[in-house]
């Protein structure tokens, strides 16, 4: 059996950068005036500690790995760009600012017409977690190798 050739154009990659792109397209239609036409709605999927995602600390604490934004009535400041796009989303009534890269999508769907994407999941490095043990500072006139300052009696210095 011959040895398949290798892929050395990438392909995979290609397909998937250019799925990314429709989800792009779909995104400046909805970004217009008057917004996403007829009944359609979107779903999107994204990892929440991809490269370039940024959101507040409390969505993050909630979704610390992915989390599902839909995108239909209530929406603002939607900003479509080359390689993310930026969203006015309320959580609990609350307004927050999403950004997301296109490199975090996982999942895109619009429902109302059984559209789906799958993309693979970035490659997510994870943060290096820093041990950090509180040293008791130490008085600046302390010279190394002493304790710090000692306990002294004041019995010593009494007239007997």
């Amino acid at each position: 059996m011959a040895d398949e050739p290798a892929d050395l154009m990438d392909y995979g990659t290609l397909e998937q950068e250019a799925l990314r792109g429709v989800v792009r397209l779909a995104l400046l239609r909805a970004a217009q005036s008057d917004g996403l036409p007829g009944e359609h709605h979107l779903y999107i999927s994204f990892k929440t500690r991809a490269p370039g995602v940024s959101l507040p600390p409390d969505i993050i604490a909630k979704f610390p790995d992915e989390m599902t934004i839909v995108l239909q009535h209530q929406y603002w400041d939607l900003t479509v760009e080359a390689d993310m796009f930026s969203v006015m989303l309320k959580f609990g009534g609350v307004p927050k600012v999403l950004n997301v890269p296109y490199s975090a999508l996982t999942r895109f769907l619009d429902p109302s017409v059984d559209y789906v994407l799958d993309f693979d999941p970035p490659e997510i490095t994870p943060e290096p977690v820093l041990s950090i043990t509180p040293e008791t500072p130490r008085p600046a006139s302390t010279p190394p190798g002493e304790d710090g300052p000692k306990v002294v009696s004041l019995d010593q210095f009494r007239k007997k």
